[in-house]
């Protein structure tokens, strides 16, 4: 999925702001290089003037900086990296941290979005890449899981 529609969607589903936006990757690393200003281009659709491509370092350090900004910081664990590439598994991951979802969640917020499935289907998407069960997230799916995830938190 185009990284810019998936920081929309995040945003329309928690109600930010530009400058809490911009807070919340500055979580991550409050050295990234990111102002109000930049994220506005990000927001715009593909065909409207002025709209720019996020980069994959933009939306990991905005979902590294949303678990944090959910779930706060723990002081006894290091700091993770950030990811250099994201894909659809990876937002699926990293949005499964930041909710605190168990696998009952999730397969309520596909079967809410109207695109239910199933425990192995679910379990294949968290396996490591090399894992003979290890299964692609799609863009159709991804994009269920924000629908079923927006209904949750700002409600039907």
């Amino acid at each position: 999925m185009i990284n810019n529609d998936v920081l929309r969607s995040i945003r329309y589903m928690l109600d930010l702001g530009d400058s809490k936006l911009v807070e919340i990757v500055h979580l991550a690393d409050p050295a990234f290089a990111l102002e109000k200003d930049d994220v506005r281009p990000f927001l715009l659709k593909e065909d409207e003037p002025g709209h720019v491509a996020c980069s994959d370092g933009v939306l990991a350090h905005f979902l590294d900086g949303l678990i944090l900004y959910l779930r706060g910081r723990d002081e006894s664990v290091p700091s993770r990296p950030v990811e250099k590439r994201i894909s659809n598994n990876v937002v699926l991951k990293k949005l499964r941290v930041a909710f605190e979802l168990k696998d009952v969640d999730m397969h309520d917020i596909f079967a809410a979005a109207g695109f239910p499935v199933s425990k192995p289907e679910l379990s294949a998407l968290f396996r490591q890449p090399g894992h003979k069960n290890f299964r692609q997230c799609g863009d159709q799916l991804l994009r269920n899981f924000l629908k079923g995830l927006t209904l949750r938190v700002r409600g039907a």
